[in-house]
């Protein structure tokens, strides 16, 4: 920040110790060193504090950008949804309304061995067992 070089310091040194005296110069310099260091403290603390600031500005944009992108790809796959879903609906209704005209078509059967065939149901066997046939 400031460019001072080891002359400088020199410099002023002599003259504090002139000006202030040698009883109290190291009073002076224990005093001006506390105060430098809660100067670089406080400096620090308001660089940090910038730069969390920032960054918080940083993630609510960065939440922001998210969220709409979210909300765009929510919208793009509902409608791409209602697409598919209209064009199951569209393929599916002729095979609907064909199964239920021949459901009402179809001719009932005229012999008892069609009737079985169309009946998955397998009769019931008689019991191998003669004991069991007596009672």
């Amino acid at each position: 920040m400031f460019d001072v070089g080891l002359s400088e310091l020199m410099v002023i040194a002599i003259v504090a110790l002139v000006v202030i005296g040698p009883e109290r110069l190291p009073k002076v310099a224990r005093t001006a060193g506390h105060i430098l260091g809660r100067l670089q403290r406080y400096v620090s603390d308001v660089k940090s504090d910038i730069n969390r600031e920032m960054q918080l500005d940083e993630l609510k944009k960065l939440q922001q950008q998210v969220s709409s992108q979210v909300a765009s790809l929510e919208t793009s796959v509902t409608h791409e949804m209602r697409e598919i879903e209209s064009s199951v609906n569209t393929a599916v209704a002729p095979l609907t309304s064909e199964a239920t005209t021949d459901a009402a078509v179809a001719p009932a059967p005229t012999s008892a061995v069609a009737a079985d065939a169309m009946n998955p149901v397998p009769a019931v066997a008689a019991p191998a067992n003669p004991e069991v046939q007596k009672s």
